[in-house]
């Protein structure tokens, strides 16, 4: 008797599909022409090319098989939450102080009552989203969705299509914003939705910021999160961009985050992956104008069955830049990490100088960690290096511990905590950095067991 092969499940387009018209011919409906033909436009690519579950020819997701995403049928939330935190609840999410400038979403829609923007200087506007579109805002009508690509990438075209709650940051030139302000997305848990934050964040000539945007959960449900961040600094601005996810360990999480870099701009990030069931972080750096820099710094600390994937291209289309790269993983349980980053120069673009280099250390024999560095060089005059490191503790070096009166326990997570102190002591807030560095602490104590006194 010949066996049938087995049913496939459905992928989801037609839902999207559906849960757009809904949308355009109601929540939409009052928003700017320019707008609805963006989002339009977003969907119609979104339909043309589905979820990239190819696995022959589908280079960009190799390693990272998101049919799990593309099968299930995520939905709007059914109605907005509301929520009314303690002090004490909203600061466990919010990362520490409740006294930034924060501006707050819950399940992908604006909270009025969890946000609070008391300090900011003259000029500087931190508003939602969907109000500054409907306000005809030049900055929005002028940069949303002009810089993060629909034309390739499903998931953008996506968000870009059900666009609506989200932060704009908006800093004039030469504004200087001493206290960060603080992009918070908290996530219900709610079974199966589905929310697109949107975040466009420009900042004028010689201005200087700090901006946070965490993601967190309040129970540990299955849902997706598909976010888009545009990111322009001004001509000589310098700009400090942290990024931090605490996902429900269910969850599924895809970020795109595009930025362009001016002359004389620096821009340095930090992003932390603590949570997530499959987690993507597409990371996307244009450098247009000599004199910019970049230093790009990431932490992933999957566990579990959890998958991280981080995807870094840094192009420099001039000369006279630099870019740093520095991303760490620390891998447990059957855990899983993906690290591609490409260093691309182009033609006549002299004197660039960029150092790229992945390093992951495994805590168990069930993990693994597939570590792609590339360059794409176009041109001799420029200073470039990378390298990937991947191995487990060294026993060597654990055995001269212990002899020096450390328990196994206590020189493990000694040993484990020197490999990421670069990337916690690159944080330059200190509220965070205290807040980062409990957070590693705890997960590690988890994973290792009590730190025990020498």
């Amino acid at each position: 008797m010949t066996q049938r092969p087995p049913t496939q499940t459905p992928t989801q387009e037609a839902a999207y599909l559906e849960a757009y018209e809904s949308l355009r011919n109601n929540g939409y409906a009052h928003d700017p022409d320019w707008a609805q033909t963006l989002r339009a436009d977003a969907i119609a690519k979104f339909k043309e090319m589905g979820f990239p579950i190819a696995r022959r020819g589908n280079e960009e997701w190799k390693y990272t098989d998101i049919r799990s995403i593309a099968t299930t049928p995520f939905h709007l939330p059914d109605s907005p939450a509301t929520l009314d935190l303690s002090d004490r609840r909203l600061r466990s999410v919010a990362l520490g102080r409740l006294d930034w400038n924060r501006l707050a979403f819950v399940d992908g829609v604006y909270s009025e009552r969890l946000s609070s923007l008391q300090s900011l200087p003259e000029g500087v506007r931190v508003v939602n989203l969907a109000e500054a579109m409907r306000s005809s805002s030049d900055i929005v009508q002028e940069y949303l969705a002009r810089y993060a690509d629909c034309q390739a990438n499903p998931f953008v075209a996506l968000n870009t299509a059900f666009m609506h709650d989200g932060a704009l940051v908006s800093i004039p030139d030469g504004a200087v914003v001493e206290e960060p302000i603080h992009l918070l997305f908290i996530s219900t848990g709610k079974q199966e939705t589905v929310s697109n934050p949107r975040v466009l964040l420009v900042t004028g000539k010689d201005s200087s910021a700090t901006v946070i945007e965490s993601y967190a959960t309040l129970a540990q449900g299955r849902y997706f999160t598909n976010s888009v961040t545009e990111v322009l600094p001004g001509p000589g601005a310098a700009l400090r961009y942290y990024k931090v996810q605490q996902q429900s360990d269910k969850a599924f999480h895809i970020t795109n985050t595009r930025v362009v870099m001016p002359r004389d701009a620096s821009f340095s990030s930090v992003n932390i992956d603590l949570g997530g069931r499959l987690t993507r972080n597409n990371l996307d750096v244009l450098i247009t104008g000599e004199g910019a820099s970049v230093n790009l710094t990431g932490l992933y600390m999957p566990t579990g069955v959890q998958h991280v994937d981080n995807q870094v291209i840094v192009d420099h289309a001039v000369g006279h830049t630099t870019a740093r790269e520095l991303y760490k993983g620390i891998l447990n349980g059957k855990s899983r990490s993906v690290f591609h980053g490409s260093i691309i120069v182009r033609e006549k673009a002299v004197k660039v100088d960029a150092i790229q280099e992945d390093k992951n250390l495994l805590l168990s024999d069930g993990a693994e960690a597939d570590t792609k560095p590339a360059f794409w060089i176009y041109c001799d005059d420029v200073k470039c290096a990378h390298g990937a490191a991947c191995g487990q503790i060294d026993e060597d070096v654990l055995f001269y511990l212990r002899s020096r009166g450390l328990s196994d326990t206590a020189a493990r997570h000694l040993l484990v905590q020197g490999f990421v102190a670069d990337i916690i002591e690159s944080i330059r807030y200190e509220p965070l950095r205290v807040k980062i560095d409990a957070l590693v602490k705890a997960r590690l104590a988890r994973w290792l067991g009590a730190e025990e006194a020498a």
